[in-house]
């Protein structure tokens, strides 16, 4: 356990806790090295048939930290990809687990947040939650590997929509199109997820840690492309003054005047 991080034995299950309620459980050091303890305990031992991964106090992920990502300004571009990669591995070590992890969404998950959750295998949501591409409300590219799960999950159009538009999408829009399989009322994701993960340690362990792999096999390639080709787009976003302006903005509350930016 660490202080960013509760993870949980359930016997047939880890649940997985980012405990960060200040910060909306944006993403921390804490957070990665527990999430990384966890998929490694979980593909050690065979009792355990699945890893859930839920918020504290009622939110999954509000993704990056901006007052840590500011400081990306003052990297070097070697820093920044370097900080950027840390994400990457984390995401195909939730691909990679061959156990399956399983979100459970209240509120909402935002930004890399929501690029944690699409790299689980199966995604539980509360109805009231919503999903928020908002890296481009802060002068920001998506990480994680976000155009790519999207891209290979929903319709074009509506991926423009998150990505280019930044507004949030609520879970039953997702769950239409597929993207989620199941929302619940309000305040039960979490039990949910967790009961689907009771139901899937009574199954084969060894077939379905095959299945996952054919699974995740089938749309690597697309993944490891888009994971690639995110450090250096994000590495040079983190730079540049949109960024600067965006990010300001978000810390101050006001709308970031990008319009600004073009008249020079």
């Amino acid at each position: 356990m660490s202080d960013t991080c509760d993870i949980i034995d359930r016997g047939t299950h880890l649940l997985v806790v980012n405990r960060n309620p200040a910060r909306r459980n944006a993403l921390s050091a804490g957070f990665y090295a527990g999430l990384r303890r966890a998929l490694a305990q979980a593909a050690a031992q065979p009792r355990l048939g699945a890893v859930v991964l839920t918020g504290a106090e009622g939110f999954f992920c509000a993704g990056g930290d901006l007052t840590l990502l500011i400081q990306g300004q003052h990297m070097t571009e070697a820093e920044r990809r370097d900080a950027i990669e840390d994400l990457q591995s984390l995401i195909r070590s939730v691909m990679d687990c061959p156990r399956p992890v399983i979100a459970a969404v209240e509120g909402g998950a935002a930004g890399a947040g929501f690029s944690l959750a699409m790299a689980c295998d199966l995604i539980v949501a509360a109805e009231d939650a919503t999903f928020t591409a908002a890296y481009v409300n802060a002068g920001l590219i998506p990480d994680g590997g976000l155009t790519g799960s999207l891209t290979a999950a929903l319709p074009p159009a509506l991926v423009a929509e998150l990505c280019l538009g930044g507004q949030p999408v609520p879970a039953p829009r997702l769950q239409a199109l597929g993207a989620i399989n199941a929302t619940t009322p309000p305040g039960q994701a979490q039990a949910a997820a967790e009961a689907l993960a009771a139901r899937l340690a009574q199954g084969p362990a060894q077939a379905q840690a095959a299945i996952k792999a054919l699974i995740v096999g089938a749309r690597r390639a697309l993944m490891d492309r888009q994971l690639a080709a995110e450090v250096p787009a994000m590495a040079r976003a983190l730079a540049a003054p949109e960024a600067a302006e965006g990010i300001a903005g978000f810390l101050a509350k006001r709308p970031a005047d990008f319009a600004a930016l073009r008249r020079g």
